[in-house]
């Protein structure tokens, strides 16, 4: 989890052993490499907004990367295939109103990814497996309940459409994704910014770390902090005396834990054991230039034929650079030591289940044919509350008085409310016994409405009509550099 002060340090509290062993590791050569330069993503603006997240998420289908973007805030999407220069028109997922702060692909659905952002809400977003042909505006849930900016999100490892969101209103709100609406409420559980937010294997426990310096073990389906008393940490490992944040990732399969420092040119990464000293340094790997955030790729994603236990996604200023993580093998086979089965793509457990005090571990999946992703899944959302149905498209056949295309004609007196004079004199033949005869209203005809279809059709046109403009323009900027270069 994310640290700040004066240092940096890896702590540790797991439970205490006493038994020392001779320690042997299959991950003491464990080395990292970069891939070659056709292999990154270049000319992406990355983000330049002060978070602590790591902008980057990464699933075997795809890499999303927070983006500067004029007008609110914006991520890009990339097929991992998708490598080489990016075209600078390559459509955005635009939607907030402000920079976005955190992303993070649904470990149950490979086609969908949350954002949250400063405007206070959180989006979910589907994502095709082909390119779009422009910006993806509309998310398929918008979550609406921090009162202040949202920079943490994290799904739950097991249950299926349930999302954390944890924001600077010091909140944190569990949601059903596939309903729309807020399953539970944390609050007054912590004093300060919370920093981050992790689920456990089976989600039944998440962790925080705050601003107030306590790490809180909590209990979400009974809203109460279960430890909060770390005085002591069992290990300590001092790093260096760099106050940047640090950006943690675990892999829970080979017990080794990376370190990434924003700002900072390396990655360290150490084994943890249930014996002491608990925490061991294996290696570091070094580059030339900083990170300005990291991506991490689940284990399903990895390549098993080349024995590749972890990969990253760098992001430089203006490129995304992937680093591979490598345990040395002469063997072709399939290593069983090295990747034991691992969470593969389905829930254990509905949001309803989960609600009610249900637990379960991961559904394991073996990698050793390797992993296929699995073809586009949409996410649907239903609403509860019938109030938060949007109204039919199409005319509306119900009218008010307060409608200035409204007018009613009564014993004549419709003239009058065109602005016509005075009223006629209503006759003795529209009488019978003695009461007036009241004709049924007539409302004047409605002007036609242009069909859903055409207004749709006409804005089509429109968009591509700017971008061949944008082009033009473009076209004619790089020849008028020429020009001015001399070089034509």
């Amino acid at each position: 989890m994310p640290y700040q002060g004066g240092g940096r340090s890896l702590t540790l509290h797991p439970p205490a052993m006493s038994r020392r062993v001779v320690r042997q590791s299959k991950f003491r050569h464990v080395f990292g490499q970069p891939v070659k330069a056709d292999q990154m993503y270049e000319d992406i603006r990355v983000s330049k907004v002060t978070c602590d997240s790591s902008f980057c998420a990464v699933n075997p289908k795809f890499v999303a990367i927070i983006v500067e973007s004029g007008g609110g805030g914006a991520f890009i999407v990339l097929p991992l295939a998708k490598t080489g220069r990016v075209d600078k028109n390559h459509p955005l997922v635009t939607g907030h109103t402000a920079p976005v702060l955190d992303i993070d692909w649904c470990p149950h659905n490979d086609n969908v990814i949350a954002s949250a952002s400063e405007d206070t809400t959180v989006m979910v977003w589907q994502i095709p497996d082909y390119v779009p042909v422009r910006n993806i505006t509309e998310p398929v849930v918008t979550l609406e309940g921090h009162s202040k900016r949202v920079g943490i999100i994290s799904w739950h490892p097991t249950a299926r459409n349930v999302l954390l969101s944890a924001g600077c209103d010091n909140l944190v709100i569990l949601w059903n994704v596939g309903t729309g609406e807020m399953l539970l409420v944390l609050e007054d559980m912590h004093t300060d910014l919370i920093y981050n937010v992790g689920w456990n294997r089976n989600g039944s426990l998440l962790v925080t770390t705050c601003k107030d310096k306590k790490v809180r073990v909590i209990d979400p389906r009974k809203q109460k902090v279960v430890a909060n008393n770390f005085e002591e940490p069992i290990a300590l490992q001092e790093m260096d005396t760099s106050n940047g944040v640090l950006l943690p990732f675990y892999d829970p399969d080979s017990s080794i834990v990376y370190l990434c420092g924003k700002g900072d040119s390396s990655i360290r990464y150490f084994e943890i054991t249930d014996e002491a000293p608990y925490v061991h340094y294996l290696n570091t790997y070094s580059s030339k230039e900083p990170q300005r955030g990291m991506g991490f790729m689940p284990k399903r994603g990895l390549d098993v034929s080349k024995c590749e236990i972890a990969r990253f996604f760098k992001l430089h200023e203006r490129k995304c650079e992937p680093i591979v993580m490598t345990v040395p093998r002469k063997s072709d086979l399939f290593q069983d030591d090295l990747y034991p089965d691992t969470p593969g793509p389905e829930p254990a457990l509905e949001a309803d289940e989960w609600l009610s005090g249900k637990d379960a571990e991961p559904i394991l999946i073996s990698l050793r044919d390797g992993y296929v992703p699995i073809k586009n899944r949409e996410l649907k959302v239903v609403k509860k509350n019938i109030l938060d149905s949007k109204p039919p498209p199409g005319r509306r056949h119900s009218h008010s008085t307060c409608d200035p295309n409204f007018s009613v004609s009564v014993l004549g007196i419709g003239d009058v409310a065109a602005g016509a004079g005075s009223p006629p004199a209503v006759g003795l033949e529209g009488l019978e016994g003695g009461s007036p005869v009241i004709p049924p209203p007539v409302l004047p005809p409605q002007p036609q409405r242009p069909a859903l279809e055409e207004v749709l059709e006409e804005i089509r046109a429109l968009k591509e009509k700017v971008q061949a403009q944008e082009k033009r323009i473009s076209d004619l900027e790089d020849k008028l550099c020429q020009f001015t270069n001399g070089t034509d």
